[in-house]
């Protein structure tokens, strides 16, 4: 489409938001687009913001592009639309709500259960913000039918976003998930939105079927998570452990410290700057705890205080990543894959000496995630299954072996984790409790998170996991991406950085196949866009385009003998330079 032509349409779509039923300040800042920001303006309307498979993201702002409560209010007359075709032969459907700290999250929720009221829900909203697993938990808790949390997770402040589950406590899945989309882009005005229920009294915002959910909530779930510790005597003479913790200005301030002192920890430092609950994130460019620019505040406040583990948690607390000490007395970042490894080694090893392994327990990771963990189950006879990339596939395992197999543990390289059934989410309070259980264990064994790590590698072999992206953003770039990841299928390398390519697994085409027997077979797992290189020398490379953001990524996965803890660093080095012959292997 031309620019013009374009620029004609959305004026068009801009002018009709002036004449409809949308509020003075939303019409304000519609007038000041048309009239001085042409950019701006296309940007905000040219397209709807998508309901996708995960829900809403996007900037905030007034726009059918953006997020506002307009949007918010179509996305969630849609999901009820669907809940009660879905649910029909219940007397009264249940949803509950929650929110992070970002701007309009409050603004948003109470939207959200409005809406929901008006549609004869039965409403229970978080009075304030919550760590996105407590939304889970919830859902489960009170026998929901569905649950919606405001979140853009480690986005810019800019961002906002609106992810729905289901009554399982899990994301949405299919078909449910196709089928909201389905009734969400059926709403094509906000004229068929039911925005107000019947009002309790002028001095709110919340109808009356709306209950409002607190610390009695906050008790419940915290001492769930408890219930979780494997090594309670190991934490009473380790209670002293020093912790550096921060929530990025987010929800883990409202429960990470809180679980942390119930496990038995007594010696928590916090950022203080940190602790503000602030849409704007002002000590971070990014808070995203994948960022190593976001723990900056965290390790300056761990030199001071000589703290043994560093925790961050990002502004909806379902991820959290650490920082520890090497031999050198240096902090040095865990990434997500060397978290996780330490996390299931520490919880498997427990479950292996309480007696508690029976050969029904499992463990899940993504088809992504270090092959690690694989060799950690297979040690203590647990099965792992592989699921793809997000963290719903995990939970769908969880709920198609429930009452059949027991849920250990599991995780994925992008810092989530979770242990225990009762939350179907990635949970970093939960992880941030059993990290640092981890680590008083180590210590009560004489050593550290970090020499465990490398006790773990001479044991299974050091796994190097690096992920590497090209941005291409807007439709060009959609389409080089598509172009590439066709390029790949069409023309496979059959040599890696000099290691001969055996097995390519195309989660597209659904076919595993073996390049030293020729055999094929199809793949149980669902239809994906991924593409998997398996070498001779253990190598795994995986190539996808992102969900969320407009780039295809890279993981690398190389694997080496570490014969001693003294080799560790010359290991390293050599295992650098093989994944940038495999970086230059792809982009040639």
């Amino acid at each position: 489409m031309e620019n013009s032509e374009l620029l004609v349409k959305v004026k068009a779509k801009a002018s009709s938001w002036l004449k409809g039923d949308f509020d003075e300040e939303t019409k304000k800042q519609v007038r000041y687009l048309l009239e001085n920001d042409e950019k701006g303006l296309i940007d905000a309307f040219y397209c709807d913001l998508e309901f996708g498979t995960g829900g809403l993201r996007g900037i905030m702002g007034a726009g059918t592009n953006r997020m506002n409560i307009y949007t918010v209010g179509m996305a969630t007359q849609g999901l009820c639309n669907y809940l009660k075709k879905e649910f029909s032969h219940l007397e009264r459907i249940k949803i509950a709500i929650a929110h992070d700290s970002r701007n309009n999250s409050r603004l948003f929720a109470e939207t959200t259960a409005n809406i929901c009221s008006a549609n004869g829900f039965k409403v229970y909203l978080f009075d304030s913000l919550r760590p996105t697993p407590e939304l889970s938990f919830a859902i489960r808790y009170y026998g929901c039918q569905s649950g919606v949390v405001v979140t853009a997770s480690h986005n810019p402040k800019e961002y906002n976003g609106y992810k729905a589950y289901w009554s399982d406590g899990g994301q949405l899945i299919n078909p449910h998930d196709i089928n909201v989309i389905a009734e969400v882009q059926k709403i094509k005005s906000i004229d068929e939105v039911k925005f107000q229920g019947n009002k309790q009294d002028s001095s709110t915002l919340l109808t009356t079927s709306i209950e409002i959910i607190g610390e009695e909530l906050d008790k419940v779930y915290i001492e769930r998570v408890k219930s979780l510790s494997l090594s309670p005597e190991v934490i009473a003479r380790q209670h002293d452990l020093k912790i550096v913790y921060t929530p990025l200005h987010g929800s883990g301030i409202r429960l990470v410290p809180l679980a942390l002192k119930e496990y038995g920890f007594t010696n928590i430092f916090h950022v203080q700057e940190q602790d503000i609950i602030s849409g704007d994130f002002p000590t971070v460019v990014s808070p995203n705890p994948e960022e190593p620019a976001a723990l900056n505040l965290a390790i300056e406040r761990a030199k001071q205080v000589d703290a043994e583990l560093v925790l961050a948690t990002d502004p909806d607390a379902d991820r959290v990543g650490i920082a520890v000490k090497n031999n050198k007395g240096e902090y040095i970042l865990l990434n997500g894959n060397q978290t996780v490894s330490l996390l299931l080694y520490y919880i498997l090893t427990k479950w292996h000496e309480n007696k508690k392994v029976t050969g029904r327990e499992y463990i899940v990771k993504t088809i992504v995630t270090t092959e690690l963990l694989s060799e950690i189950a297979r040690k203590y006879h647990v099965e792992c299954f592989d699921v793809l990339t997000g963290f719903k596939y995990i939970a769908e395992v969880i709920k198609n072996n429930e009452g059949v197999k027991t849920f250990i543990a599991g995780g994925e390289e992008s810092y989530g984790y979770l242990a225990g059934e009762f939350v179907r989410d990635k949970d970093a309070v939960i992880s941030c409790s059993l990290i640092a259980e981890t680590a008083a264990w180590a210590k009560d064994k004489g050593t550290t998170l970090y020499n465990l790590l490398l006790d773990i590698y001479i044991e299974f072999g050091y796994y190097r996991e690096s992920v590497a992206s090209i941005t291409m953003k807007g439709k060009e770039g959609a389409e080089e991406i598509k172009k590439m990841m066709a390029g790949y299928r069409a023309n496979p390398l059959n040599v890696i950085a000099g290691s001969k390519v055996i097995m390519i697994k195309d989660y597209f085409l659904k076919i595993e196949q073996n390049l030293i027997t020729g055999e094929q077979k199809q793949m149980a797992l669902p239809q994906s866009d991924v593409l998997q290189f398996y070498t001779e020398d253990g190598s795994k490379i995986s190539v996808r385009p992102s969900g969320t953001e407009p780039k295809i990524k890279f993981y690398f996965g190389i694997k080496s003998e570490l014969k001693s803890k003294e080799n560790f660093a010359q290991t390293n080095i050599e295992m650098d330079k093989r994944v940038e012959r495999i970086k230059t292997d792809f982009k040639n």
